[in-house]
C-alpha cells in the first residue's frame, strides 16, 4: 500500500509528467509542509491531514514546477488559474486593471463558490490577507505574493477541510509547498511577446544554495527573482476589442449598439448628447437653473472637438426627443473611449528575494528558518478627468446664487459656470458688487450661467498599487518515541499595500476653480501644472494586513489493526489576524471634500482565534480504512464552531487496480471584516439593461424594452452602484460537502479517475436581493423596509424625467443557501516506447451540474452555464466544463509537449439579473444566444543541451484564437476575461535558457 501511495504523491515530479495535474492523487495532508525527507522514504506528507502517511481520501492536485515549465507558465499565479476546478468569481491580474476593487492582485475561486470560500497556504500555514477585499467584502490570499522560483509544487485540496485547517476551506484548499533544500547555483532567464509585437514579459530568477541534510545535516539556499509586464491596450487588439462601436456584430440581421460617445445608431442618431473630451456648454437661468424661455438649450463647444471624429446631424436627427441638446449647427464631436483610453492587462512589476536554512539539530529533531519578501506593483491608465460625472451620492452640485434662490429652487443637479467670478476666498456668491464677469462663460454678459459638460483634457486619471509582504516562518519536528511524532511551526506575515490616484477631480477644489476662474476651459492647454495639482491632488492610501500563528500536535500509533496500524493525531492553534485599510475617498468632512469615481470603501478590524483538533486514521482491514477528523474553533464574541470530518477508501482487489472513496464533511466561513468590520460601505457597481427597467419608466425617455437600443445613452450604458452596509452581528456560513470517487488503474501506466462533489452552504452572507427596490422604483412605487434607493441626477437631456437609480443600499444578513455539484474527471497515460523515447498524455476536467442560491422565500436563482452569479462574478459567468488535454514525446534531450485548453461557452443570461434561466435575456439580439466554448493550443519545446543548460520555446495559442465575442460581460470589453484572459494576447512566444551548477 505505501509504494502506491508514494507513486501516486510523487508523480508530479517526474520528467515526462507535463500536464497540469499529475493525475489525482488522494491524500489528506500532515501539518501544511512539504513531503519530509527525515522519515521513512515510504512516507509522505499531503494537504488536507495530521498524519504522516494517511489513508488517501480525498482528492489532491498535484502541480509541479515541471508541469508549468513545460507548458510555458511563467508564473505559479498563472498555473493556479488554470485549474479546471477554478471557475466563476476568480479574480485575475487583467480583470484588477478594469475598476476592480482589489486592484493588483489574483486570487483563486474552486467550484464557483468565489475567492473567500477558498482557503491559500503556504507550506500548509495560512497567510495574510490582501489588505483590499474582493468588491470590498471578500477576503483572500493574493497569488500575486508567491515566490515562483522556490515552489516545488501546488496541491490543490478539492473537497472541504474545515476539519484540518478551519475557516474557509469550504470548497477547498490551495497548499502552495516551497523546495525543502537547494543545492549549487541555478537560475532562469526568460523573455516573451505575442505575434503582434506587443505585451512584452521578461522574468529573471537566480538562487544559490549549499550544504545536504543527509550528510551534513544542514542546507541553506537564498533565491531572488525578477517579473515585469508590458501594459496591453484595447487599441492594440482588432475589431471589436478596440472599440466602443458594436454595429458591426450582427447576429440574423440584429446588430450592436454604436457606443462611442455621440455615435450613430444602426437605425438613426438616437442615442442622445453625451460628453466627449472637448468641453460643451449651453445656456441656463442662474435663478432656476433649467431652460430659459425663448433662448435655444443646445449645447455648443467652446473649443472645437480637437481632432476627434464628427458628424453632423441631420434636421430630422436634430428633431428627435432624444437629440434636443444636440449642437443645431456644425457637427458633434464623437469619442470612442475603448479605443483611446481602454487598458487590456496593466502593467505588472515584481521582484522579490527568500531565504531558508534547515538543520538536524539530531538523529530524530530537523528544524527551519525561512524568509520570504515580494513585492509587486500594478499601474495603468484610465480616461481623462470626467467633470460632469455623477458625484458620488449625496451630493449635488451647489447653486452659485443666494441661499433665498436655493429655499426657492433646491440645489442644482448639472455643473454650471457662474455668471461672475471672484476671489475664492469670497464668502458667499460671486455677484457684479464683488467679481467680474466670468471669462469661461460665453453666456456671462446675457447674464446667464452656462451649464457644462466634458472631460480634462490634460487630466487622465492613473492608477498604481504597490504590494509589499513580508512573511517569516519557523519550524522543529521531531520524535517523541519510536511510534510518536511531534510538529510545531510558526509564522507571521505582514503586508502594505499603498495605492495612488492621480488626476481624479476633487470635487471642493474643482469648485473653487469654477469660482475664481482659474481653471481655463476655453483652453485648456493654457492651464498651469500648479492649477492642475490643485484641482486633482494626489490621492494617496496606505492599507495593511497582518496575521501570526502558531501550531502545534503530536501524532503516532496507538495499536495494531488487522489493516495496519491506527494512527492518532492532535493539535492546538492560535492565530491573530487583522486588516487596516482606510478609505482613499472618504466624505467624513463633508460630500464636497472628496473626488469623482474614488470609491470610498474603508474597513478596520482584528480578531484572535483559538483552535483544537484531532485526526484517527484507521486501517480496518486490508481493504478498507476509515479517517476520522475534528476541528473546535474560538472567535471573538462568543462565535464558535465545530467541524467534523470522515472518509472512507475501499481497495476490493489486492492489487489497487480499483479504489473506491469517498468523504463527508462540515465546514464555516466567518464573516469577513468588509462584512463586518467595514467602517465605510463598499459599493460595487452593476450594469443596467433593459429588464432592468419598467416600460413605464422608459416612456419618459420615449423609448421601451423592445426598443432599448434606441433609449438615450444615460440609461443603455447606466450602471447603478449596489451599496453593502456592514453587519457586525452576522453568523457565520456553515457548509456540508460529500465527494465519492473512483480510481482505476487497468494496466501499467494508465490511470483513470472520477469524482463527484456536493457542496451546500447556508446563512450565507448576501445584501438583500435588490430587484425589490429597483422594481418599486422604476414603477414609482414605495421603497420597501430595509432598503434606501438613491437617485442619480437627471438627465440632462430630459430633466423632467424621473431619473435613473445611482444606488441602492442594504445591510449584510445571512439569508440565503447556496449548492453547487458536479464532476471532476482524469486520465493519464505513461508509455515507454524505446529507452530514448517515450509518450505521456493526460487529461483533467471539471464539469458543474448545478449552482444555485435558494432564497428565504424558496425562490431560486441557477447559475451555472450562464453568466451568473452576475454580481460575484463581474459578469463572467460559470461555465459548466473547464479542462486541459497535454501530450508530450520525449525523445533523448528534447521534449515536445502539446497543450489543449478548453473553455466551455454559456448563455447569455443571469437570474441574479432579472431573467430566466438560460434564456438569453441578456442579449440584445446581436449575439447568438450562447457565447460560443473556447479552444486554444500550446506547443513547449525543451532541449536538455547537457547537465548545466536547457534551453525552451513555448508558443501559446499557437493558431492565433482571440476569445469569443461577448458584449454583456463588464469585466473586459467584448470578451469574458476569465475565458479569453490569456486568450486575448493572440499567438504568443515565449524563450528562455535555465541552468544550474
Amino acid at each position: 500500500m505505501k509504494s502506491t501511495i508514494q507513486k501516486a504523491a510523487l508523480c508530479g515530479a517526474t520528467s515526462l509528467s507535463v500536464a497540469l495535474l499529475c493525475g489525482t492523487a488522494y491524500a489528506q495532508d500532515a501539518t501544511p509542509q512539504a513531503a519530509d525527507t527525515a522519515d521513512d522514504a515510504n512516507t509522505i506528507v499531503v494537504t488536507g491531514s495530521l498524519l504522516r502517511a494517511p489513508v488517501l481520501t480525498s482528492p489532491v492536485t498535484s502541480i509541479s514546477t515541471d508541469n508549468l515549465d513545460q507548458r510555458g507558465i511563467s508564473t505559479t499565479q498563472e498555473g493556479i488559474q488554470r485549474l479546471s476546478a477554478n471557475n466563476g468569481p476568480a479574480l485575475t491580474n487583467s480583470f484588477s486593471a478594469n475598476g476592480a476593487f482589489a486592484a493588483g492582485a489574483s486570487a483563486v475561486s474552486l467550484r464557483g463558490l468565489t475567492t473567500n470560500s477558498t482557503l491559500t497556504l503556504f507550506d500548509g500555514m495560512r497567510a495574510a490577507f490582501y489588505p483590499l477585499a474582493d468588491d470590498g467584502t471578500r477576503n483572500f490570499v493574493d497569488l500575486n505574493t508567491i515566490p515562483d522560483d522556490i515552489v516545488e509544487s501546488v496541491e490543490v485540496l478539492r473537497d472541504g477541510a474545515s476539519a484540518t485547517y478551519g475557516a474557509d476551506a469550504i470548497a477547498g484548499v490551495v497548499n502552495i509547498i516551497t523546495k525543502k533544500q537547494i543545492q549549487g547555483i541555478s537560475g532562469r532567464a526568460e523573455a516573451g511577446i505575442s505575434d503582434r509585437g506587443d505585451a512584452a514579459t521578461q522574468r529573471l530568477s537566480l538562487t544559490a544554495g549549499f550544504g545536504d541534510l543527509e550528510t551534513n545535516g544542514l542546507n541553506a539556499y537564498v533565491s531572488g527573482f525578477y517579473y515585469h509586464q508590458d501594459p496591453l491596450y484595447n487599441r492594440q487588439r482588432p475589431y471589436p476589442y478596440n472599440s466602443d462601436d458594436y454595429r458591426q456584430i450582427c447576429n440574423d440581421g440584429t446588430c450592436g449598439v454604436n457606443g462611442v460617445v455621440n455615435g450613430v445608431q444602426t437605425d438613426g442618431y438616437t442615442g442622445g448628447f453625451g460628453a466627449a473630451t472637448p468641453f460643451a456648454v449651453r445656456p441656463r437661468n442662474p435663478l432656476t437653473g433649467g431652460a430659459i424661455p425663448g433662448v435655444s438649450s443646445r449645447y455648443t463647444y467652446l473649443n472645437g472637438c480637437q481632432g476627434l471624429p464628427t458628424y453632423t446631424p441631420t434636421a430630422a436627427e436634430l428633431a428627435l426627443g432624444a437629440n434636443a441638446s444636440a449642437p443645431a449647427s456644425g457637427p458633434v464631436c464623437q469619442e470612442d473611449v475603448t479605443n483611446l483610453y481602454g487598458v487590456i492587462n496593466p502593467e505588472i512589476e515584481r521582484y522579490g528575494l527568500s531565504a531558508r536554512m534547515t538543520a538536524r539539530v539530531n538523529d530524530d529533531t530537523e528544524a527551519y528558518a525561512s524568509f520570504n519578501f515580494t513585492q509587486a506593483t500594478t499601474q495603468y491608465s484610465g480616461l481623462p478627468a470626467t467633470i460632469r460625472a455623477n458625484a458620488p451620492a449625496p451630493f449635488y452640485y451647489p447653486r452659485y446664487s443666494t441661499s433665498a434662490n436655493v429655499a426657492a429652487y433646491g440645489n442644482n443637479t448639472v455643473l454650471q459656470l457662474p455668471v461672475y467670478v471672484c476671489a475664492r476666498s469670497t464668502i458667499g456668491a460671486c455677484t457684479a458688487a464683488n467679481g467680474t464677469l466670468n471669462p469661461n462663460n460665453p453666456y456671462a454678459a446675457q447674464g446667464q450661467t452656462a451649464a457644462i459638460i466634458g472631460r480634462l483634457p490634460d487630466l487622465q486619471e492613473y492608477d498604481q498599487s504597490r504590494t509589499r509582504a513580508f512573511r517569516g516562518a519557523i519550524g522543529i519536528k521531531g520524535k517523541i518515541s519510536d511510534d510518536w511524532n511531534y510538529t510545531v511551526n510558526a509564522t507571521a506575515m505582514h503586508m502594505d499595500l499603498q495605492r495612488r490616484s492621480n488626476g481624479y477631480v476633487y470635487i471642493q477644489h474643482l469648485l473653487d476653480v469654477i469660482k475664481d476662474g482659474s481653471y481655463n476651459f476655453r483652453n485648456p492647454s493654457a492651464n498651469t501644472q500648479e492649477t492642475l495639482d490643485y484641482l486633482a491632488p494626489e490621492a494617496r492610501a496606505t492599507s495593511t494586513s497582518d496575521l501570526a500563528q502558531i501550531d502545534a500536535n503530536v501524532s503516532g500509533k496507538l495499536a495494531d489493526l488487522p489493516g495496519g496500524p491506527l494512527q492518532v493525531a492532535v493539535g492546538v492553534s492560535y492565530r491573530y489576524e487583522a486588516v487596516d485599510s482606510p478609505s482613499l475617498n472618504s466624505d467624513f468632512n463633508g460630500p464636497t471634500q472628496r473626488y469623482f469615481r474614488l470609491n470610498g470603501f474603508a474597513l478596520k478590524g482584528s480578531r484572535s482565534v483559538y483552535s483544537a483538533y484531532a485526526e484517527v486514521n484507521a486501517p480496518i482491514v486490508d481493504q478498507l480504512t476509515v479517517n476520522a477528523s475534528g476541528r473546535y474553533d474560538r472567535y471573538p464574541n462568543g462565535i464558535d464552531n465545530f467541524s467534523p470530518k470522515i472518509g472512507a477508501i475501499l481497495r476490493p482487489l489486492s492489487d489497487d487496480r480499483v479504489i473506491v472513496r469517498g468523504t463527508y464533511s462540515r465546514g464555516f466561513r466567518i464573516p469577513s471584516f468588509g462584512e463586518a468590520n467595514a467602517t465605510f460601505p463598499t459599493t460595487g457597481y452593476v450594469t443596467a439593461n433593459a429588464a432592468t427597467y419598467t416600460d413605464s419608466f422608459l416612456a419618459q425617455y420615449g423609448c421601451s424594452k423592445a426598443t432599448f437600443t434606441s433609449c438615450p445613452t444615460y440609461l443603455t450604458s447606466a450602471t447603478y452602484g449596489a451599496t453593502s452596509v456592514s453587519n457586525p452581528n452576522l453568523k457565520p456560513e456553515k457548509s456540508r460537502s460529500f465527494t465519492a470517487g473512483i480510481e482505476l488503474r487497468p494496466m501499467r501506466g494508465v490511470k483513470l479517475s472520477a469524482d463527484y462533489y456536493n457542496i451546500r452552504k447556508t446563512n450565507v452572507i448576501t445584501t438583500a436581493n435588490n430587484a425589490p427596490a429597483i422594481a418599486a422604483y422604476y414603477s414609482g412605487q414605495a421603497i420597501p423596509a430595509g432598503y434606501q434607493v438613491i437617485a442619480d441626477a437627471p438627465d440632462v437631456n430630459n430633466e423632467n424625467a424621473t431619473p435613473r437609480i445611482a444606488f441602492v443600499q442594504s445591510a449584510f444578513i445571512n439569508a440565503n443557501t447556496m449548492k453547487t455539484d458536479g464532476f471532476d474527471f482524469s486520465a493519464e497515460l505513461n508509455l515507454p516506447i524505446t529507452d530514448n523515447l517515450s509518450l505521456t498524455t493526460m487529461a483533467d476536467a471539471t464539469y458543474i451540474r448545478k449552482l444555485e442560491t435558494v432564497f428565504p422565500d424558496g425562490t431560486v436563482e441557477r447559475y451555472d452555464g450562464t453568466l451568473g452569479n452576475f454580481n460575484l462574478t463581474a459578469g463572467s459567468g460559470t461555465p459548466k466544463w473547464k479542462g486541459t488535454w497535454t501530450t508530450a514525446l520525449a525523445y533523448r534531450q528534447f521534449t515536445l509537449a502539446g497543450t489543449l485548453n478548453f473553455f466551455d461557452g454559456y448563455d447569455l443570461s443571469a437570474m441574479d439579473q432579472g431573467t430566466g434561466y438560460k434564456d438569453c435575456g441578456l442579449d440584445d439580439g446581436s449575439l447568438p444566444c450562447r457565447v460560443k466554448s473556447y479552444i486554444t493550443f500550446d506547443l513547449n519545446l525543451q532541449v536538455k543541451i547537457n547537465d548545466k543548460f536547457t534551453f525552451y520555446f513555448t508558443g501559446q495559442n499557437v493558431f492565433d484564437r482571440l476569445p469569443p465575442i461577448d458584449t454583456v460581460t463588464y469585466g473586459a470589453h467584448a470578451y469574458n476575461p476569465i475565458q479569453g484572459g490569456e486568450g486575448i494576447l493572440g499567438r504568443y512566444f515565449k524563450a528562455g535558457v535555465k541552468f544550474g551548477f
